[in-house]
Formats: structure tokens, C-alpha cells, sequence
């Protein structure tokens, strides 16, 4: 095993456990398969309404025979104290908590069980090892970090076990790329894995410098692009800088892999892990092929329910092209992108990087419940928030304290408490969005 592996399994996540099961459950026949998603479909949700006073009383007092009769639950559902959300059975000190990156405006706490959070890990491990790359191979990872201490130390652990180099990305302008360009002399990295907007700025630096990374590190196999959509124009830039193949992972750190391209174009859905159906906006199923928004249900997390969880993306899927195989494929997804915030100085950083601005209300107060923020002009910045009571001079200057951190300081910010978002008619809401090109 790797050392993250056996990290995972002093620590109680059965990793060999959920290694064995995933390997079973990829050998069954595809009516087998078929049979088995169905029983665990049905066996989780029956064991939520059973076990989870929240989804009961989501539920109601008759628990519905259909399966299209199961509520639909929304990131909004999820935004309570962590302790109302897990099942009875489960104590908080025994499961994996952590929160969404509030990336759609809407940040939470989330609970899985070790068995299920191992599973997840199972499943990253065989997807990556269709790229001829395992969990202990050498990353270069281009994502953020919180900057207080404890998160910092955190991070950097789990960096050091996973064999990662991190290459912070809330500074992205040349003097910082051509740094993160020299690392790759020294380290033998066998894939590079990040944000797309991140990657594609490093890349187009790449190749306006006329910088060879391949020829500085020939170990390089792939580049994996996560958290932002990949768009082709984007994926041909990646790959001409870098000179690998780009690999488009779909997920969320409440659900893991949702989707995961084995080849181009080709996303194999994780139908070994959880269920995902497309519907329109009144929640009614759509055909094969036709887009609509993405529920997704866990087949094995039972400390919390995950169930016909819409997750705010837009997607489509289609059926496996080959009879036997059981997986089918994941297209036409839209709906997650991020822009770039450009500042005075001429620093550039992702629009994810107001994550790490936000979660210090959301950890400190737990009062945020939506927010957006718009980039208005090249040092103003306005923060929409809704939340459930007026944030005070203290909050206020704590999320000023940490823009200076994140991006420069002298920004002017404006923070307003509003009773709702506006969404475009999509319905699907960023958490960024620049308006500079509409000045």
C-alpha cells in the first residue's frame, strides 16, 4: 500500500476493505450490477429515514414506494449545525467532517462514514491507475491552502503523505509562474493536478515564454483538471503546453468523483459509488441525452443523506456504448465555471480563491448562507451575502483582514446583506464573477 493507505488504515478507514469490495462489485455481470445498485438505493434511503431524524422529517410520516417520489434535497437543506444532519448511529469524533469550498455560493459541513470516505479513496485509485498513475505518485498540485496556522499544518501533512508539491495559487503573475516553472526541474512529477483556470494561466505563460516543462520534466503523464469546467479551447492550450494528456475530473468534496474521463471526450460516471439521474426543473426525470439538472445519490454513506442531492450543475448522460458494461457516461456538463481576478499590481488569482476568504465567517459564525462577489472594477469588490443576521464591525474587518492576506491589500470592498441572489436563468449561480470586460 502507499503510505496514504496506510495512513487511512491506522486511522480506521478500511481502505483494503473498500480496495476488495470495488474490485467485486466491477467484476459482476452487468444485470448483477444492475440488481445490486437497485438494493443499495434503496437500502441507504431506507436506512436514513429510519436512523436520521432531518431526513425523516424531510421525508414525512409515509416513505414513498417510487423512487421519483424520494424529495430532492439542495445544498440549502445541508446548511445546519453538523450534529442535526448525521445519523443517530454515528457520534461526530468517529466520522470524516470537513466543508464544500461554498464554490455555487452555498458552503456547508458534511459528514461520511469511514467506510464510505475509504471507499471514495478506492475509487480515485482506480480511475487514476487508468492513467497509468496511483495515489503515491508524484503531483504537482496547483490549489489553494488556508494561511491560518491550523489549517496550514493540515494541509501540509496531507501534502507530505500523498506526495504532493503544493503551488499556491492565490498569486499567478509571471514572476510567480516562472518560479512555479523552475520546480519542476527538481521534482519528478508524474502528473500535474489543479483548478483549470489555474492551469490554463500557468500554461498560457508557458507558451508565451516559449518554456519546454516536458523537456524539464519528461516524467510527466497527464494533467488533471478539477473544481472548473474544461473547455475544449482550454484542454488544446493544456496540452500543447505540457504536452500530456488532459484528464477532466467531475465532482464534490460532499459526494467525491462524480464523473472521471478515462478518454477524450468519454466521461465514465461513478456507478460503483453513487446513482445520478438528470431532470428538468420540477424534478421529473429526462430521456437519455437530454440535459437537465444532476441529482446524485450515495449508495454507501450513511452518515449522512446524500440522496437525489441536487448538486447545481447541468448535465446530461448517455447509455454505454458496449452491452456489457455497466457504466454509463456523463456529457454536456455546464454550469461550473469561475473567473479571474485581476488586481492593481498586476497580480492574477482565481475566483476560487475567495473560498478561503469566506470560510473564515462561515467557520467563525456559521451565520453565512449564501454569497457572491463581484469584481466591479480593478480595486472594487463587492460581497453579497445572505445570512441570518446583520454580520457585525468585527466580521466585517475580519473578511477585509483576510483579502488583504489572499490578494493585496489597499482593495476597496463592500459587503451587502442582501435577502437573496439573483441567478441568471439558468439557475446556476458562481461564486466569482468578474465585470471588468463591462466597464
Amino acid at each position: 500500500m502507499s503510505l496514504f493507505e496506510t495512513f487511512l488504515q491506522l486511522n480506521s478507514f478500511p481502505i483494503k476493505k473498500a480496495c476488495n469490495d470495488l474490485n467485486w462489485i466491477q467484476n459482476l455481470s452487468k444485470n448483477e450490477f444492475l440488481e445490486w445498485q437497485k438494493n443499495k438505493l434503496w437500502e441507504n434511503t431506507k436506512y436514513h429515514y429510519q436512523h436520521n431524524k432531518f431526513y425523516r422529517k424531510k421525508i414525512g410520516a409515509i416513505f414513498p414506494n417510487c423512487w421519483t417520489d424520494i424529495p430532492v434535497l439542495t445544498k440549502a437543506d445541508f446548511q445546519a449545525p453538523i450534529k442535526k444532519l448525521i445519523s443517530d448511529e454515528f457520534k461526530i469524533k468517529d466520522l470524516y467532517i470537513a466543508n464544500t469550498s461554498g464554490s455555487s455560493g452555498h458552503p456547508f459541513f458534511y459528514a461520511k462514514d469511514k467506510y464510505s470516505h475509504a471507499f471514495t479513496w478506492a475509487l480515485i485509485k482506480h480511475r487514476y491507475s487508468l492513467h497509468g498513475i496511483e495515489l503515491n505518485s508524484k503531483q504537482a498540485r496547483f490549489y489553494g491552502i488556508p494561511l491560518d496556522r491550523m489549517g496550514f499544518l493540515k494541509e501540509t501533512l496531507k501534502d507530505k503523505i500523498l506526495n504532493r508539491t503544493r503551488f499556491p495559487v492565490f498569486d499567478l503573475s509571471d514572476k510567480v509562474l516562472y518560479k512555479f516553472y523552475q520546480k519542476f526541474k527538481n521534482h519528478k512529477f508524474d502528473y500535474v493536478y489543479g483548478y483549470t483556470n489555474s492551469l490554463v494561466l500557468f500554461a498560457r505563460f508557458l507558451l508565451k515564454k516559449k518554456l519546454d516543462i516536458k523537456k524539464r520534466c519528461p516524467t510527466l503523464k497527464v494533467c488533471i483538471t478539477t473544481a472548473e469546467l474544461c473547455a475544449e479551447e482550454d484542454r488544446n492550450l493544456l496540452e500543447s503546453a505540457f504536452q500530456v494528456p488532459v484528464a477532466n475530473e467531475y465532482g464534490a468534496s460532499e459526494t467525491g468523483i462524480i464523473a472521471f474521463e478515462f478518454s477524450r471526450g468519454e466521461w465514465l460516471l461513478s456507478e460503483e459509488n453513487t446513482f445520478v439521474e438528470i431532470v428538468d426543473h420540477d424534478h421529473k426525470p429526462l430521456a437519455n441525452g437530454k440535459a437537465g439538472e444532476i441529482l446524485v445519490t450515495s449508495f454507501l454513506n450513511k452518515a449522512m443523506p446524500i440522496i437525489r442531492y441536487q448538486i447545481g450543475d447541468l448535465g446530461a448522460i448517455e447509455k454505454p456504448d458496449i452491452q456489457n458494461t455497466f457504466h454509463r457516461k456523463l456529457k454536456g456538463l455546464s454550469g461550473r465555471t469561475n473567473d479571474t481576478i485581476v488586481l492593481p499590481s498586476g497580480k492574477i488569482s482565481p475566483g476560487l480563491t475567495f473560498y478561503y476568504v469566506s470560510r473564515s465567517i462561515l467557520e467563525a459564525s456559521g451565520i453565512l448562507k449564501e454569497f457572491i462577489i463581484k469584481q466591479e472594477k480593478i480595486n472594487k469588490f463587492t460581497f453579497e451575502v445572505v445570512t441570518e443576521r446583520d454580520l457585525t464591525i468585527q466580521e466585517k474587518n475580519e473578511i477585509k483582514s483576510k483579502m488583504d492576506i489572499y490578494l493585496e491589500p489597499g482593495l476597496d470592498l463592500e459587503i451587502k446583506r442582501v435577502a437573496e441572489i439573483d441567478r441568471p436563468p439558468s439557475g446556476k449561480i458562481k461564486h466569482f464573477y468578474s465585470l471588468l470586460s463591462n466597464e
